[in-house]
């Protein structure tokens, strides 16, 4: 399992112009699932998240969660995290999971952060879409759960 997180100020995502979920600050997470992962790398990655000190104290210091922050997740499904480069100019994406078990993980994994006492909105998965969002900081974060 591969997540880009960045933490965001006011973010969104829209399906046909439609928005699907939007927050105000916190983490857009791009969201991206392989063949061998399991409810285990949903659950680690989801605590992983939650728990992350990515957040300025007083002092300027990335000491506080995204939990003492009060922020919240966007949550994007994301199967091109999972393209490989090394041959060609077309990648290769052989390495994503199939839409039903991709489907069925990045669902549990929302809830796992919900169970977190996380707030998540969502894209759409398996839809085109159109993601909008402030970088803070910039921060970006790439969590691997193999590695």
């Amino acid at each position: 399992m591969k997540i880009v997180l960045q933490r965001s100020g006011p973010a969104s995502v829209r399906v046909d112009g439609e928005v699907k979920g939007s927050i105000e600050k916190g983490y857009v997470l791009l969201v991206g699932l392989t063949h061998s992962d399991t409810v285990e790398d949903v659950k680690y990655v989801a605590q992983k998240v939650a728990n992350l000190r990515l957040w300025e104290d007083a002092e300027g210091k990335m000491n506080h969660s995204i939990l003492e922050a009060g922020g919240a997740i966007l949550s994007v499904s994301q199967f091109t995290l999972y393209g490989d480069t090394k041959k060609g100019r077309r990648p290769s994406f052989i390495d994503a999971a199939r839409p039903e078990q991709a489907k069925q993980l990045w669902e549990d994994f929302n809830g796992q952060l919900e169970q977190q006492g996380l707030h998540v909105e969502t894209g759409e998965f398996g839809a085109m879409m159109d993601v909008e969002l402030v970088n803070d900081g910039p921060v970006t974060i790439i969590i691997d759960s193999k590695q």
